[in-house]
């Protein structure tokens, strides 16, 4: 970790990478937007997997004190890891055929069917716990009207995965065994969230004439006004509803490979140390004797001894880690590897035939319907997992590594 304090800065900012030289040039720019924040607790932080954001840094972290920043939890609120391990070695498995098809083949195809991926919904209402409450509580959310809506159409997104960076992984562990990963979030719940209020914020703090210029993009509403408490409970309906979206994709693809390994290899599963964690949100915490909002986007919590998941890119590794309560960094690590290459940058440099040679030599089958973008998330688009964990081993212990055998993706 090294720090820069200069006249670009108000706060000091502490950066968990190789070097300033690794940033990319509008990242710091946002960074140094951050560091100007009159309302900041301490300090800037910027993990190694940081990368341009919407007004934040990606892998950016921020404590405020008694304001809000929608944009600084970003579009998908409660984007984050669900993860499962399973008593099966994958070389048990892995030669056994469904017809024409491997076993891994043929459970892909099937979790693709299962579950809706990309802009697909569910035809039918799924249920959802957490969207029943909310109904059942719609004082909370009665004053923004023009959001309403998403809780009775949220309902059909429950139990789907999205696109971009979202994916289904079957992993096997270093001791072989099988595992699942799932990387989604609160789908378009989240972002019409965000959008809406940091309108609302815009508006606000021009009225007040607030020392954020507008164009860092950090409009921001103190908690104590109808306007921040509002942001927070449409923020909490989306971090609840995230959680309960990736729990229903997960008992779907458990539901998959349970079926398929006890048919066809004649083998019992089971399923254990299941973790659930989000990577996009606000919180309150008492950090260096104050009680402030820790801002994380595209960065997990990592408390002393607590588990969360970091998550490589498709073909690569991926982590298991346990917290080592950081304070400097707001006990937080990075949330991925974070993209070395811009989507549009990651299809300009590699092509669909490379990615899909890789990914075969690497001995991982892929589910995605249109493999015209297979670029776009490709491992080359994104920072070495190993380089990144290595940056932050003063944040996290890795406890177990993964690899990809299977993906899907939107």
């Amino acid at each position: 970790m090294f720090v820069i304090y200069n006249e670009k800065t108000l706060f000091p900012i502490k950066v968990w990478t190789g070097g300033i030289e690794n940033i990319e040039d509008s990242c710091m720019e946002q960074a140094y937007h951050l560091s100007k924040l009159p309302f900041l607790h301490k300090w800037v932080c910027l993990m190694p997997d940081t990368h341009t954001g919407k007004g934040m840094p990606i892998g950016g972290v921020i404590a405020t004190k008694d304001v809000i920043i929608p944009n600084a939890v970003g579009v998908d609120i409660g984007c984050g890891m669900v993860f499962t391990a399973t008593n099966i070695k994958y070389e048990e498995i892995r030669q056994v055929m469904v017809g024409t098809a491997t076993i891994m083949q043929s459970m892909i195809g099937n979790i693709m069917r299962a579950v809706p991926v990309g802009y697909e919904s569910y035809k039918q209402k799924q249920a959802s716990a957490v969207l029943d409450l909310a109904l059942s509580q719609m004082e909370r959310y009665e004053a923004n009207p023009e959001l309403t809506h998403l809780i009775e159409e949220g309902y059909f997104q429950t139990g789907t995965l999205g696109g971009g960076n979202h994916f289904i992984e079957l992993q096997e562990d270093e001791d072989g065994y099988l595992c699942i990963m799932i990387h989604s979030g609160s789908r378009h719940l989240g972002k019409e969230i965000c959008d809406y209020f940091h309108n609302k914020a815009r508006e606000l703090n021009q009225t007040w004439y607030s020392q954020v210029p507008d164009e860092y993009r950090l409009a921001f509403l103190p908690v104590h006004t109808p306007e921040g408490r509002q942001y927070l409970n449409w923020m909490e309906l989306a971090l609840d509803y995230a959680f309960e979206n990736r729990e229903r994709m997960l008992e779907k693809v458990c539901a998959v490979i349970k079926e398929h390994i006890e048919r066809y290899a004649g083998l019992p599963v089971t399923f254990s140390e299941q973790i659930n964690c989000h990577h996009n949100y606000a919180a309150l915490e008492n950090h260096y004797g104050a009680n402030v909002w820790v801002h994380r986007k595209g960065a997990t919590r990592v408390r002393q001894g607590e588990i969360a998941v970091i998550p490589g890119a498709m073909g690569s590794y991926s982590y298991v880690v346990e917290g080592k309560g950081n304070p400097e960094s707001f006990c937080t690590s990075s949330h991925g590897a974070g993209r070395a290459y811009s989507r549009t940058g990651a299809m300009q440099n590699f092509t669909t035939e490379q990615v899909i040679v890789d990914l075969r030599e690497r001995g991982v089958t892929l589910g995605k319907r249109k493999k015209n973008d297979v670029a776009e998330e490709c491992r080359f688009a994104y920072k070495d997992i190993d380089e990144v964990m290595a940056q932050q081993s003063d944040l996290v212990t890795p406890i177990r590594k993964l690899r990809t055998v299977g993906v899907v993706k939107g």
